[in-house]
């Protein structure tokens, strides 16, 4: 049940972080040549900032996850050392570094709740590769444009 638990959660997390990252960069793609009055390369500035932010946003809704997940003793623990923050922002903190796949390994998951570090991980490298990629094509269009003025 437990393990049932884990995986539909995750699911929601993970189907939640991808619509999120898409619908961004969708709007954002539509956004950026309506702002002909900047110039080109303040649109990939533009890009960078709220792809940034949006990476935030998602980082923050897995730690919403982490706190919702281990609000059950049964679904595991988080041990190290904390910073004096208090657990919530323990949980921003584990996401942040696991979302990025930097690990650095102060905070440990045990039991159902380590599935989530796992799949973060792994959405996090996927959005943050997708969104370079949307970058480099934005960079490409707009760097471009601005070498033929």
């Amino acid at each position: 049940m437990l393990l049932t638990f884990a995986f539909v959660l995750n699911s929601i997390l993970v189907a939640a972080a991808i619509l999120i990252h898409y619908e961004v960069l969708f709007q954002l793609d539509k956004a950026l040549p309506r702002l002909s009055h900047l110039p080109s390369r303040f649109k990939v500035l533009i890009g960078a900032a709220i792809v940034f932010l949006t990476h935030v946003v998602e980082i923050w809704l897995f730690a919403f996850g982490y706190y919702f997940t281990l609000q059950f003793p049964e679904m595991g623990q988080l041990i190290g050392v904390s910073a004096g923050h208090g657990p919530f922002m323990d949980y921003v903190y584990l996401s942040f570094i696991t979302f990025t796949t930097v690990g650095y390994g102060d905070f440990v998951a045990q039991g159902y709740v380590r599935y989530l570090t796992g799949v973060e991980a792994l959405v996090g490298l996927l959005l943050i590769t997708w969104s370079a990629s949307f970058l480099f094509l934005e960079m490409q269009k707009y760097w471009t444009d601005s070498k033929r003025r």
